[in-house]
């Protein structure tokens, strides 16, 4: 794992870009979710064979790399947690809560991928 700086506690060092890398962080800081990234993979990897692409499989990657980076930073996972809940509590779509709300989840996976695109 390599360590990048942040602002702030980081529960993990960032992950390097591999399946095996970012499995361990996700073990370390969200082990629940386990479970859903590795069905994830198996879909990615299914529509890679069927299609002969690869890039679900670097999508699935950089999926779980987001997610990772949401989990291991605490100010991350604060702000993505209230914005689903926001989100789920609104129940109307055409709500200005709601919009906020997903304003803010967008925001907060943008700047994951960024530090993880770095």
């Amino acid at each position: 794992m390599t360590t990048q700086p942040e602002q702030g506690h980081e529960l993990v060092p960032r992950p390097e870009r591999t399946p095996e890398a970012v499995r361990v962080a996700l073990a370390r800081v969200a082990p629940h979710r386990l479970g859903e990234m590795e069905q994830h993979k198996e879909q990615a990897l299914a529509t890679a064979i069927q299609d002969g692409k690869i890039g679900h499989l670097q999508h699935w990657l950089t999926h779980w790399q987001v997610q990772v980076e949401i989990e291991r930073r605490p100010e991350l996972h604060a702000r993505h947690h209230a914005a689903l809940a926001a989100i789920n509590e609104s129940g109307d779509r055409n709500a200005p809560a709601f919009r906020t709300a997903m304003n803010e989840l967008h925001a907060v996976e943008a700047e994951a991928r960024q530090a993880v695109s770095a």
